[in-house]
Protein backbone atom coordinates (compact mmCIF):
# COMPACT_ATOMS: atom_id res chain seq x y z
CA UNK A 1 0.00 0.00 0.00
CA UNK A 2 0.99 3.59 -0.97
CA UNK A 3 -0.94 5.72 0.78
CA UNK A 4 -0.91 9.63 1.60
CA UNK A 5 -2.89 11.74 4.43
CA UNK A 6 -3.45 15.54 3.29
CA UNK A 7 -5.55 18.29 4.87
CA UNK A 8 -4.66 22.05 6.27
CA UNK A 9 -1.86 22.72 8.60
CA UNK A 10 -2.84 21.67 12.59
CA UNK A 11 -5.14 18.95 10.74
CA UNK A 12 -3.35 16.06 12.18
CA UNK A 13 -1.82 14.51 9.10
CA UNK A 14 1.68 13.81 10.41
CA UNK A 15 -0.06 11.84 13.89
CA UNK A 16 -2.10 9.78 11.56
CA UNK A 17 0.04 8.79 9.18
CA UNK A 18 2.23 7.71 11.81
CA UNK A 19 -0.35 5.73 13.52
CA UNK A 20 -1.31 4.56 10.27
CA UNK A 21 2.46 3.83 9.12
CA UNK A 22 3.33 1.84 12.58
CA UNK A 23 0.33 -0.37 12.78
CA UNK A 24 1.06 -1.31 8.87
CA UNK A 25 5.00 -1.40 9.54
CA UNK A 26 5.42 0.89 6.95
CA UNK A 27 7.97 3.76 6.12
CA UNK A 28 6.65 7.06 7.00
CA UNK A 29 7.38 10.22 5.03
CA UNK A 30 6.93 13.57 6.14
CA UNK A 31 7.14 15.81 3.77
CA UNK A 32 8.20 18.72 5.71
CA UNK A 33 11.16 17.13 6.72
CA UNK A 34 11.98 16.45 3.31
CA UNK A 35 11.40 20.43 2.59
CA UNK A 36 12.48 22.33 5.16
CA UNK A 37 16.25 23.47 4.80
CA UNK A 38 18.29 25.17 7.63
CA UNK A 39 16.98 28.46 8.91
CA UNK A 40 13.24 27.69 7.68
CA UNK A 41 14.89 27.65 4.17
CA UNK A 42 13.20 25.81 1.58
CA UNK A 43 14.72 23.37 -0.58
CA UNK A 44 14.92 24.35 -4.20
CA UNK A 45 12.80 22.41 -6.22
CA UNK A 46 14.70 20.04 -7.99
CA UNK A 47 15.87 18.99 -4.62
CA UNK A 48 12.84 18.44 -3.14
CA UNK A 49 11.18 16.65 -5.60
CA UNK A 50 14.55 14.69 -5.44
CA UNK A 51 14.43 14.03 -2.00
CA UNK A 52 10.49 13.00 -2.44
CA UNK A 53 11.46 10.97 -5.56
CA UNK A 54 13.56 8.63 -3.57
CA UNK A 55 11.70 8.60 -0.91
CA UNK A 56 8.44 7.07 -2.12
CA UNK A 57 10.55 5.25 -4.76
CA UNK A 58 9.50 2.16 -2.25
CA UNK A 59 6.40 -0.52 -2.93
CA UNK A 60 4.87 0.43 -0.28
CA UNK A 61 4.60 4.09 2.73
CA UNK A 62 2.56 6.47 4.31
CA UNK A 63 3.20 10.27 3.14
CA UNK A 64 2.07 13.05 5.18
CA UNK A 65 1.74 16.59 3.24
CA UNK A 66 0.26 18.45 0.48
CA UNK A 67 3.23 20.28 -1.06
CA UNK A 68 2.02 20.69 -4.80
CA UNK A 69 5.21 20.82 -6.43
CA UNK A 70 5.89 17.17 -5.74
CA UNK A 71 1.90 16.05 -5.87
CA UNK A 72 2.36 14.19 -9.25
CA UNK A 73 5.15 12.03 -8.09
CA UNK A 74 3.45 11.29 -4.01
CA UNK A 75 -0.26 11.21 -5.49
CA UNK A 76 0.47 9.35 -8.74
CA UNK A 77 2.25 6.30 -6.96
CA UNK A 78 -0.16 6.44 -4.18
CA UNK A 79 -3.24 3.71 -3.96
CA UNK A 80 -4.61 5.49 -1.17
CA UNK A 81 -5.29 9.20 -0.20
CA UNK A 82 -6.79 10.31 3.05
CA UNK A 83 -8.22 13.98 3.02
CA UNK A 84 -8.49 15.06 6.51
CA UNK A 85 -11.41 17.94 5.83
CA UNK A 86 -11.90 19.07 9.67
CA UNK A 87 -13.55 22.42 10.07
CA UNK A 88 -11.85 25.78 10.47
CA UNK A 89 -12.15 25.99 13.96
CA UNK A 90 -11.06 23.01 14.63
CA UNK A 91 -8.16 23.24 12.44
CA UNK A 92 -7.69 26.59 14.04
CA UNK A 93 -7.74 25.74 17.75
CA UNK A 94 -5.45 22.83 16.69
CA UNK A 95 -2.53 24.66 15.22
CA UNK A 96 -2.71 27.63 17.35
CA UNK A 97 -2.31 24.82 20.48
CA UNK A 98 0.59 23.28 18.65
CA UNK A 99 2.37 26.22 17.73
CA UNK A 100 2.33 27.47 21.18
CA UNK A 101 3.30 23.69 22.33
CA UNK A 102 6.34 23.97 20.42
CA UNK A 103 7.53 27.38 21.24
CA UNK A 104 7.32 26.76 24.80
CA UNK A 105 9.34 23.28 24.73
CA UNK A 106 11.24 24.86 22.27
CA UNK A 107 11.00 21.24 20.20
CA UNK A 108 13.28 21.19 17.16
CA UNK A 109 11.22 20.92 13.94
CA UNK A 110 13.23 19.90 10.81
CA UNK A 111 16.34 20.76 9.74
CA UNK A 112 17.57 22.40 13.42
CA UNK A 113 14.33 24.71 12.55
CA UNK A 114 12.36 25.79 15.95
CA UNK A 115 8.62 27.98 16.11
CA UNK A 116 9.19 31.16 17.98
CA UNK A 117 7.02 33.54 18.65
CA UNK A 118 8.62 36.00 15.91
CA UNK A 119 7.97 32.89 12.96
CA UNK A 120 4.74 31.93 14.56
CA UNK A 121 2.42 35.33 14.29
CA UNK A 122 1.74 37.76 11.08
CA UNK A 123 1.51 37.02 7.70
CA UNK A 124 4.53 34.27 7.19
CA UNK A 125 3.33 32.60 10.47
CA UNK A 126 2.04 28.50 10.39
CA UNK A 127 -1.27 29.82 11.55
CA UNK A 128 -1.78 32.60 8.93
CA UNK A 129 -1.14 30.03 6.55
CA UNK A 130 -3.28 27.47 8.23
CA UNK A 131 -5.93 30.41 8.23
CA UNK A 132 -5.90 31.56 4.85
CA UNK A 133 -5.19 28.16 2.89
CA UNK A 134 -8.67 26.16 4.71
CA UNK A 135 -11.03 27.21 1.95
CA UNK A 136 -8.09 26.60 -1.03
CA UNK A 137 -7.73 22.89 -0.30
CA UNK A 138 -11.74 22.34 -0.03
CA UNK A 139 -12.25 23.81 -3.40
CA UNK A 140 -8.53 22.56 -4.93
CA UNK A 141 -9.14 18.81 -3.49
CA UNK A 142 -12.38 17.44 -5.09
CA UNK A 143 -11.72 18.72 -8.76
CA UNK A 144 -7.94 17.18 -8.87
CA UNK A 145 -9.69 13.57 -7.01
CA UNK A 146 -11.79 13.62 -10.17
CA UNK A 147 -9.09 14.30 -12.89
CA UNK A 148 -8.28 11.37 -14.63
CA UNK A 149 -4.27 11.79 -13.15
CA UNK A 150 -5.75 11.16 -9.83
CA UNK A 151 -8.93 8.93 -10.27
CA UNK A 152 -6.83 5.38 -9.37
CA UNK A 153 -6.99 6.87 -5.64
CA UNK A 154 -8.96 5.07 -3.14
CA UNK A 155 -9.72 8.34 -1.10
CA UNK A 156 -11.06 8.34 2.33
CA UNK A 157 -12.33 11.97 3.37
CA UNK A 158 -13.11 12.62 6.96
CA UNK A 159 -15.09 15.39 8.61
CA UNK A 160 -14.45 14.83 12.02
CA UNK A 161 -11.37 13.42 13.76
CA UNK A 162 -13.35 10.88 15.35
CA UNK A 163 -14.48 9.62 11.68
CA UNK A 164 -10.51 8.94 11.41
CA UNK A 165 -9.58 7.35 14.45
CA UNK A 166 -12.81 5.09 14.06
CA UNK A 167 -11.29 4.14 10.46
CA UNK A 168 -7.95 3.82 12.05
CA UNK A 169 -8.98 1.14 14.23
CA UNK A 170 -11.74 -0.46 12.03
CA UNK A 171 -10.43 -0.48 8.75
CA UNK A 172 -6.69 -0.85 8.57
CA UNK A 173 -5.54 -3.83 9.24
CA UNK A 174 -2.04 -4.84 9.73
CA UNK A 175 -2.60 -8.33 7.32
CA UNK A 176 -4.41 -6.35 4.74
CA UNK A 177 -2.41 -4.32 1.90
CA UNK A 178 -5.43 -2.26 1.84
CA UNK A 179 -7.93 -0.67 3.96
CA UNK A 180 -11.61 -2.57 3.55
Amino acid sequence: MRLVVVGVSGSGKTTLARQIAQKLSLPHVELDALFWEANWQAASRPVFRGRVQAATAGDAWVVDGNYSQARDIVWGRATHLVWLDYGLARVMGRVIRRTVRRMLSRQELWSGNRETLGNSVGRNSIIWYALTSHRRYRKRYLPLFDSDEFRHLHVYQFKDPQEAAHWLRTTVHPNSSTPQ
